[in-house]
């Protein structure tokens, strides 16, 4: 059964509300998030990315939300696909958020902190990160999100510990590089503030994950900037449902049945 449009609330809420409303004036970078049903909360976990990475830097953006679902006619003749996370930038549009993530670093390289580390074996490690969130960790939230069976709700959930114990070997604390705070941090922060629908769904704890991982989550989801971009989370309840039943249409519902990765 679908949820209705009427129980989805239509716009950021709470801090991210407030943030939003700091950037409403017109600038060389335009944030286009998403609202909706083609997203997992109050608007997508890639677009939240996108938006951290903003926040965090200091970089001057004007934002604007948009509701894919309905393919709105001014949004398409920016991105004919519907998607977001899109940044038009001086009149030129970018989608995919790990690609927008090392845009933003390049495009602003006066703008700090950086995100990528200046040595090129930490760059290289950060990459790594980033490849093993696309290929396994997001894999294996969102199919233990969609899975309906029982035992394959649990079979799945382990897959999803095996990831995260394989990235969190990697973390340095209190995040990923240590003090210094990378675009992997970046990239898993919006799965972090939404695992409480895994744990009050499908018996997620970060705690099963093992050492380290409690930790860090608390330290990502505790960031100003990940913190300002969070809606209040009675309302995402209406989104979390189409997931939770395999209803969903979106983008990364499609990729998770058809065992692609998602980015």
């Amino acid at each position: 059964m679908s949820v209705p449009d009427a129980q989805i609330h239509p716009h950021a809420t709470g801090p991210a509300a407030l943030t939003a409303a700091k950037h409403q004036d017109p600038r060389d970078i335009i944030f286009w998030t998403g609202w909706v049903p083609l997203c997992l909360s109050h608007f997508c976990p890639a677009s939240q990315r996108v938006w951290i990475a903003l926040e965090e830097k200091g970089i001057p953006y004007q934002y604007k939300e948009v509701n894919p679902y309905k393919k709105e006619d001014a949004f398409l003749r920016i991105n004919p696909k519907g998607l977001t996370p899109t940044v038009q930038y001086r009149g030129k549009q970018l989608v995919e958020s790990l690609i927008l993530l090392e845009f933003l670093e390049d495009a602003y390289p006066t703008y700090t902190p950086h995100l990528l580390p200046a040595d090129p074996f930490e760059r290289a490690q950060v990459r790594l990160a980033l490849d093993h969130l696309s290929k396994q960790v997001l894999p294996a939230f969102f199919k233990t999100v969609q899975a309906q069976d029982k035992d394959k709700q649990k079979e799945e959930l382990q897959e999803y510990y095996v990831a995260l114990r394989k990235l969190v070997k990697e973390v340095k604390g209190p995040y990923f590089l240590g003090e210094e705070f990378s675009l992997v941090d970046v990239a898993m922060a919006p799965w972090v503030v939404r695992d409480y629908i895994i744990e009050t769904h499908r018996g997620y704890k970060r705690e099963e994950v093992g050492s380290g991982w409690k930790e860090y989550a608390e330290a990502l989801e505790k960031r100003d900037s990940v913190v300002r971009t969070c809606s209040d989370k009675e309302h995402y309840e209406p989104i979390y449902g189409r997931y939770l039943r395999d209803e969903s249409q979106s983008e990364t519902a499609k990729a998770t049945r058809a065992g692609r990765a998602v980015i």
